[in-house]
């Protein structure tokens, strides 16, 4: 029971970093970014070649995956999705996802269908806690989503560009007017979470380890489903959604069964977003005739 608690701990908090990516980017830019859970690929992928490959050092792969992908996420934003401002969503929605399989292919085209094993960039070892046994991969995971979440909700909150943001994703218009620049805070929102994508993933696969060029798209997708599950456009909602959501996961593969674990956790979404459709944190927002 309790060692499942954690292992849905673990999961959700992949999750939860995966989902504020998606919560930032539609609470600022009011875009939904499907090609992110395929930014987490490319992640793992950068991780994999530097310390693989090249031979450096863990903490250097990290560092590399955080690179590109936030250099990534800036220019999928600029050549993708900036054109696309005033168009209706579902151009944008279509844009997204032919960014996703663009990446999905580019990646099958450089590394091959044939998966790739990722190493744990934090060690196999583990801790024992009374009778449990809890690996390091899940102590520093739970750990990193827990700074991660702290430092954006300060970010957003107490910086000069999270009151940007903050400004644009109320409007846009008077934002601009009262001098903020619209085009740079929006590529900042994508690169911050094209780089949590990058850090996601590294995690992802350290506890997890096949890497295919398909890797980021469940991932992805039950990412967004935690965005919406806590509200979309909240930081703490996107953390509460992910957490609940593994934890639902894991204990449906234990306790229920491994083939509907998958459709158990969007069956409960559902429910959720029929008894509150903003989400769990969302507010509800009134249309202005």
């Amino acid at each position: 029971m309790i060692s499942n608690l954690i292992a849905g701990l673990s999961l959700g908090s992949i999750y939860a970093i995966i989902a504020l990516g998606y919560t930032m980017v539609y609470g600022i830019a009011k875009m939904l970014n499907f090609a992110h859970g395929d930014v987490i690929m490319v992640g793992g992928y950068m991780c994999f070649c530097a310390t693989f490959y090249l031979g450096w050092p863990p903490a250097m792969g990290i560092l590399l995956a955080i690179i590109v992908c936030t250099l990534l996420g800036v220019v999928i934003e600029r050549l993708a999705y900036k054109p696309l401002r005033r168009a209706p969503a579902l151009a944008v929605l279509i844009t997204a996802i032919g960014v996703s399989y663009f990446l999905q292919n580019a990646a099958l085209l450089i590394w091959t269908a044939n998966p790739k094993t990722f190493t744990s960039v934090v060690g196999s070892g583990s801790v024992k806690i009374g009778g449990l046994q809890i690996t390091h991969v899940t102590i520093v995971t739970i750990l990193v989503c827990v700074i991660i979440m702290a430092v954006l909700v300060w970010f957003t909150s107490k910086t000069k560009m999270g009151t940007a943001m903050r400004a644009v994703s109320e409007d846009k218009d008077a934002a601009q007017l009262m001098g903020i620049n619209v085009n740079t805070t929006i590529s900042v929102t994508f690169a911050i979470g094209s780089g949590l994508a990058a850090v996601a993933g590294v995690l992802m696969l350290s506890a997890y380890p096949m890497l295919v060029p398909t890797t980021g798209s469940m991932p992805g997708i039950k990412a967004f489903t935690a965005a919406v599950f806590g509200g979309i456009g909240s930081i703490p909602g996107a953390l509460l959604g992910g957490i609940l959501l593994g934890i639902i996961e894991i204990f449906s593969k234990a306790y229920i069964s491994q083939e509907l674990s998958d459709a158990i956790v969007f069956a409960v979404l559902i429910i959720v977003l029929l008894v509150k459709p903003a989400g769990l944190l969302g507010k509800q927002i009134r249309e202005k005739v």
